[in-house]
């Protein structure tokens, strides 16, 4: 299962949802759409980066959720999550969050600064919504992954390891351990995120998980092609070029 993260907004709102539609022409699963925060504890400088390019076009969380239409219509059929974090969605308000996602059919929401146990309403809430809540658990977890495990809900997201997101060139050897832990708890898929960003790296983890999530990689990719993203007479080579590199990262998934 391949799981594609990429920030609203960038590098243009209406360039997101023909990005979208490429990833799903990839083989996507499920896309994760991040929205763009100021202070963003756990993004690394690409997806910050890309979040600055996108409140350049006054990208907010409401704004993302609209999106998810749009994607619809263009001929997006893949399940949308939206990754955000607390913040953006205490200002806009939480009922008023997940009705505005029921609303445009969002299929889940992700927010990764909020803790496990700090998460009871909101769980209630995207349940009552119909929502799956995303649940997060990192290596530091130990003791708490059994919990955790029991009350996840579409799939269970494993941090590869501590810090923040963004391109590793070596992933940590206790990676495999903890993720065959995990999987002894989870009734959901297992999948893993955080620091992908070869192919390489999606062989040796496909036997361990279920999904594997990729991000800034993908984010870099946009940033590179952004200029011709942005412009008209470019754009479908560009999409074409980003399509391509996302299925060669993932293609090992696609072995036997």
């Amino acid at each position: 299962m391949f799981i594609p993260f990429i920030v609203a907004g960038d590098p243009h709102p209406s360039v997101t949802v023909e990005l979208a539609l490429a990833l799903q022409n990839a083989g996507a699963s499920i896309l994760e759409l991040g929205v763009p925060y100021s202070d963003p504890l756990a993004d690394g400088p690409i997806i910050q980066r890309a979040a600055q390019r996108a409140l350049k076009h006054d990208m907010t969380l409401k704004k993302a959720i609209e999106l998810v239409p749009l994607m619809r219509k263009r001929g997006v059929q893949i399940p949308i999550i939206i990754f955000t974090y607390y913040n953006p969605v205490l200002q806009l308000g939480e009922e008023y969050f997940f009705a505005l996602a029921q609303k445009n059919n969002v299929d889940g929401v992700l927010i990764p600064d909020l803790p496990f146990e700090e998460s009871g309403h909101i769980r209630q809430l995207s349940a009552q919504s119909g929502l799956s809540f995303i649940s997060l658990v990192a290596p530091t977890s130990k003791k708490r992954i059994e919990k955790i495990a029991s009350q996840a809900q579409g799939f269970l997201y494993c941090v590869s390891s501590l810090g923040v997101t963004g391109i590793r060139d070596k992933l940590p050897n206790e990676l495999y351990e903890f993720l065959e832990e995990v999987k002894t708890h989870s009734s959901v898929p297992v999948v893993v995120g955080f620091g992908i960003s070869r192919s390489e790296q999606v062989q040796a983890l496909k036997e361990h998980c279920d999904g594997i999530v990729i991000g800034s990689a993908l984010v870099q990719k946009i940033e590179q092609l952004a200029d011709c993203l942005l412009q008209e007479k470019t754009r479908k080579d560009a999409l074409i070029q980003f399509q391509q590199y996302a299925q060669s990262l993932v293609e090992p998934l696609k072995r036997e």
